[in-house]
């Protein structure tokens, strides 16, 4: 199987969102050098491949929107997923919000630079 070389990227970005904290998807689509394309970021995360990217997991429930929002319905099965998977990290999801003030991932750019590989 050939795997799309930007899918690539936004995984191994979504790799470093550390526990506890979140990303937006255009957040996610800029670190990953694709500025524009928050869009690419939901279609890859719903692509990753069941074990994850090089053998390890993609936290795609870390990933949410500009709002602060989980973009699922309230009523889906992911939506709770992702609820409860968050919350699981002690992240605080009300009504489906989450406090990007708090809770946003805000990584050191010089450091991101060695751990990403593109």
């Amino acid at each position: 199987m050939t795997i799309n070389p930007h899918y690539a990227r936004i995984w191994q970005t979504v790799q470093l969102i550390p526990p506890g904290k979140v990303a937006c998807y255009g957040q996610i689509a800029d670190l990953a050098g694709l500025p524009g394309r928050a869009r690419l970021v939901g279609k890859a995360l719903g692509k990753v491949p069941e074990e994850g990217w090089k053998n390890q997991p993609v936290p795609w429930f870390r990933v949410i929107n500009a709002a602060g929002k989980i973009s699922f319905s309230e009523a889906s099965e992911h939506f709770i997923q992702q609820k409860q998977l968050l919350q699981d990290e002690q992240v605080v999801v009300l009504g489906g919000r989450i406090k990007l003030k708090e809770f946003q991932w805000q990584p050191d750019l010089a450091e991101l630079l060695f751990q990403l590989e593109f």
